[in-house]
């Protein structure tokens, strides 16, 4: 498994039926009326009501009660923290050991705490309260690894390494949904590749090392997201991506992907915090819309925004500093 390490462009300056039927069923001739209420799914319907029987009004549904993941959905103040994120309190989870592969379509795994790495190989498969910790190893890796799937959906779970290294990431992700997770503890939060989404979502205390053979034996480069070049439609919204207390890091997202978003989100830290690089393209990078996020001071450069040479926004607006609330500046342009 490909494992593309970016070296930051900014460091070049320094380095988730009850259906109940009432209906009227009229007696013999001249009898009364009696309202009869079937709560048997199975049982035969009963016979039209006659004319001149009046209709019990059926009773109104009872309104299902709101789930956390209903909950979760529907509150969209402030940031991602995580109280609203990952796995929601007073889940039972179910231990899972050793490395596991899902490949039939239409699963949903729920409640699930893995010790070991996951992999993805089918459509349309959910997860959902769960928590991804891996195991030791000395290859690169995703605590959750999707790339070769279709459609697939994370939702509401926590990814944090149980034996934290060099080569571990959070998730690896390609054609995915990724909602209100809690990524801490790898060296890369997400791997984003192509139609990926990643919303209201915490992505947080990275872990940064000396040693990286993934980088020459140099330190790692850490970054929140990281979106590889040849891929396209990455979006983050509503995130809170904080690179601010790692050491050496890279951006909170560092991106070579075409046609992406970056909408309504929390960033900070980092060399620049959002660096986009078309060096590894055969052209120009492209399409690259931001739009209504807030940045924390912290990138180590006063840098917002990288763009190299190569790299154009296609929208910029609404793009401000957190604490004032007052434009951030221009991006800074050079490879």
């Amino acid at each position: 498994m490909r494992r593309l390490m970016f070296a930051a462009t900014a460091f070049l300056l320094v380095g988730c039926q009850t259906s109940e039927s009432v209906q009227g069923q009229a007696a013999a001739a001249g009898a009364a009326a009696a309202a009869v209420t079937s709560t048997d799914p199975a049982a035969p319907k009963a016979s039209p009501t006659p004319k001149a029987v009046r209709k019990v009004k059926p009773k109104p549904k009872p309104k299902p009660k709101p789930t956390p993941t209903v909950t979760r959905m529907a509150s969209r103040s402030g940031f991602p923290t995580e109280a609203t994120t990952g796995v929601p309190s007073g889940t039972r989870l179910t231990v899972v050991t050793g490395d596991q592969v899902f490949s039939a379509g239409g699963q949903t795994i729920v409640g699930k705490d893995f010790h070991g790495f996951v992999k993805v190989r089918g459509k349309n498969i959910t997860f959902r309260n769960c928590i991804f910790r891996g195991r030791a190893t000395s290859d690169n890796a995703g605590l959750l690894d999707t790339e070769s799937g279709i459609n697939t959906v994370v939702e509401d779970s926590e990814f944090v390494p149980s034996h934290p290294s060099a080569t571990i990431d959070g998730i690896w992700a390609k054609e995915t949904r990724i909602s209100r997770v809690n990524v801490h503890g790898s060296v890369d939060g997400i791997k984003a590749d192509s139609d990926t989404l990643v919303e209201d979502s915490y992505i947080h205390d990275m872990r940064w090392f000396a040693h990286d053979p993934n980088q020459g034996g140099g330190p790692t480069h850490n970054d929140g997201v990281q979106s590889f070049g040849g891929e396209a439609r990455v979006t983050l919204r509503h995130n809170r991506i904080d690179m601010s207390g790692l050491k050496e890091a890279n951006a909170a997202w560092q991106s070579s992907a075409r046609d992406s978003l970056a909408e309504g989100n929390l960033f900070d830290g980092g060399g620049c915090t959002l660096n986009f690089s078309h060096q590894v393209l055969n052209g120009p990078l492209t399409g690259i819309r931001l739009v209504g996020n807030r940045f924390g001071r912290n990138s180590f450069f006063d840098c917002p925004i990288l763009l190299s040479t190569k790299s154009f926004l296609a929208e910029n607006r609404g793009n401000v500093w957190n604490d004032t609330g007052r434009p951030i500046p221009a991006p800074q342009r050079h490879d």
